[in-house]
């Protein structure tokens, strides 16, 4: 028998971790809490991630512990930095949600109430530098992004600076608003959300499958504490992207200020037929070569099947 890095849990087996972890959610919260066509259910919310938070408030508290233990080595106290949460996956798949209802549990959690979420979004070039490169059907690729100033400003996170600012991007105008900034402030825990986290390096700022690096470059995920990763199969994530580009077309693309505000008026067959090319031409395409290889990455994989119900979870021992 094959070695495996993970231990696999079914969704029954999963839930059994939770212990005694209280709930802390409502469903008014859980309603906010949903992305566009996920029917995020309070069963889903006991079974698979209260025991994660649980899991992850342990993380937090042995490194914190780690910490203090290098500080009475040193002889000196240094202010604790921030635990730093990367979550990956494919357009679609829910990643946000996931990151949404994690920041929700953990900031209930005594020990850390101060969780901030930040996605890469704010990272990607504008589009007037996209264009200018010819990377505007490359958008969500990793070279559409400026990972020189996502990097920074995990370290300046890491080094403890005393806040940081990140550029905010609409997805109304599908670009960065100018003048627009969010402002992070030493969180206890940062949540990072986006497509390729993962991508260049191993989780917990481990090498990678393929062995150590060839040169000393940093790496997003050099600076996560824990990764994980949300995974279905690519014919049930082409369904959900098809299903919120139709529910877009009825409601967020009809704003006048809407980048996407063309396809709102088009024919359902038209629309069909531009959103499948756009899952072939770019999601898909970045999906096979940048995302699904990062997969292994991860420290925590949550596998879903129809409805968004993660059905299997996946822990790396190694």
């Amino acid at each position: 028998m094959g070695f495996s890095r993970y231990t696999n849990f079914a969704r029954a087996e999963w839930a059994r971790l939770r212990a005694n972890t209280p709930l802390t959610l409502s469903e008014t919260d859980l309603a906010e809490l949903r992305g566009l066509n996920e029917a995020l259910s309070m069963d889903e919310v006991v079974e698979v991630y209260l025991p994660l938070s649980r899991l992850l408030n342990l993380h937090v508290a042995a490194t914190l512990e780690l910490e203090r233990v290098t500080d009475r080595f040193l002889g000196k106290t240094v202010r604790a930095s921030p635990y730093i949460i990367g979550i990956a996956g494919s357009v679609a798949v829910g990643k946000s949600t996931t990151a949404r209802v994690l920041q929700a549990l953990l900031a209930r959690w005594p020990d850390h109430p101060r969780v901030d979420l930040v996605t890469t979004d704010g990272f990607l070039y504008p589009n007037a530098v996209l264009s200018q490169r010819g990377l505007m059907d490359r958008k969500g690729f990793p070279e559409s992004y400026d990972l020189r100033r996502l990097v920074g400003l995990l370290a300046d996170l890491k080094a403890g600076a005393p806040e940081v600012s990140i550029p905010v991007y609409s997805h109304l105008t599908y670009d960065i608003l100018p003048g627009e900034i969010q402002i992070i402030r030493q969180p206890d825990i940062l949540i990072l959300e986006g497509l390729n986290v993962l991508h260049g390096g191993g989780p917990g700022g481990q090498p990678g499958p393929s062995g150590p690096r060839e040169d000393a470059r940093l790496f997003v995920s050099d600076y996560f504490d824990f990764s994980l990763y949300v995974d279905a199969p690519p014919g049930l994530i082409q369904r959900w992207f098809l299903d919120r580009f139709r529910h877009l077309r009825s409601t967020a693309f009809r704003d006048p200020q809407s980048f996407f505000r063309r396809y709102a008026e088009l024919s359902e067959e038209e629309a069909a037929e531009f959103a499948s090319g756009v899952w072939r031409r770019i999601n898909e395409v970045n999906l096979r070569e940048n995302i699904l290889p990062t997969r292994d990455r991860a420290l925590l994989v949550l596998e879903k099947g129809p409805n968004h119900r993660v059905e299997r979870v996946r822990l790396r021992r190694v």
